[in-house]
């Protein structure tokens, strides 16, 4: 009996771990560094690539608990959120600000191991994430511009901690990932809108499921599109694209414009749910394909 007692409490301490500091969206977000790490190295330096991985992740889980300690109280109100560790009672408030510090700690350390600018992204990363865009959300649609800004860093920061260098090429990562969290994150506001109402979170621009919001989602896909292809023109230094590649990401982002536009005429929350998951394979996709590209051109 004790041994099952032991054995339950080690699970719920695990899931609690992994929920505190949102383990899944971390490991996309390593997936993105690791993705701009392969397009910018010459040749791969797999200490360097586990070390940007745990770098990453720490920097990502450390966001994530510090987010979820200011956003206690809200997170009660809403039923996404409220079974959270903290809000549940399950996790001290302590406890969680000791994980996101030591977080927030090696994850710098790790990453100022590579060199120093990606532990200055990284930095910059956590800070906007954790001191101007948490904040904002309950103030201004803009929040989710400034959000859009450490969101867009994972798949720059790559190159960066190839490179030690930040130009054109890690530039253009950026201003994909960027572009693309609009519709994402939109989407997002869309089907909880309800919820997020809730807990008093403005995330929609016009701040309704009308089609202003609509309108936006699409010219913010039609942005990513445009900006997904640019390395097949040559304006992108090293960061370069194959006309096969290129058509294949152009279809990937025709795929997420066919539901950003049936979103506009259906406006229901099933179509914005839609678009959100097609939304989460699209980025995933099409960094492989550069990758890939990049591997066999």
């Amino acid at each position: 009996m004790g041994n099952s007692k032991s054995s339950i409490a080690t699970h719920s301490l695990i899931s609690d771990f992994k929920e505190i500091t949102k383990m899944r969206l971390a490991l996309s977000v390593v997936f993105s560094s690791v993705s701009g790490y392969l397009l910018g190295a010459e040749t791969v330096d797999f200490k360097t690539l586990i070390l940007l991985a745990f770098g990453g992740y720490f920097m990502v889980g450390a966001s994530n608990a510090f987010n979820q300690i200011i956003e206690k109280d809200l997170d009660v109100l809403m039923n996404r959120t409220k079974n959270r560790p903290i809000p549940a009672g399950r996790m001290a408030v302590n406890t969680a600000f000791i994980i996101a510090s030591i977080f927030t700690l090696l994850g710098i350390i790790i990453l100022y191991s590579i060199n120093k600018q990606t532990a200055m992204f990284g930095a910059i990363s956590i800070f906007l994430y954790t001191c101007v865009y948490t904040p904002l959300k309950t103030k201004t649609p803009l929040a989710v511009f400034v959000g859009a800004i450490p969101g867009a860093i994972p798949f720059m920061l790559g190159w960066v901690a190839a490179t030690d260098n930040f130009g054109i090429e890690p530039g253009t990562l950026f201003a994909l990932q960027f572009f693309w969290q609009f519709p994402h994150f939109w989407a997002i506001g869309w089907f909880l809108f309800d919820d997020y109402k809730k807990g008093g979170f403005v995330m929609l621009p016009t701040g309704k499921q009308d089609k202003g919001t609509a309108v936006q989602i699409l010219m913010y896909t039609i942005w990513t599109l445009i900006v997904s292809v640019i390395p097949v023109f040559g304006f992108t230094g090293k960061l370069e694209l194959s006309v096969v590649a290129a058509s294949i990401v152009f279809l990937l982002g025709l795929w997420m414009l066919y539901y950003a536009i049936r979103l506009f005429k259906l406006m229901t929350v099933q179509a914005a749910k839609q678009l959100m998951l097609v939304s989460v394979s699209y980025i995933s996709l099409v960094q492989i394909v550069y990758v890939i590209d990049k591997f066999i051109r």
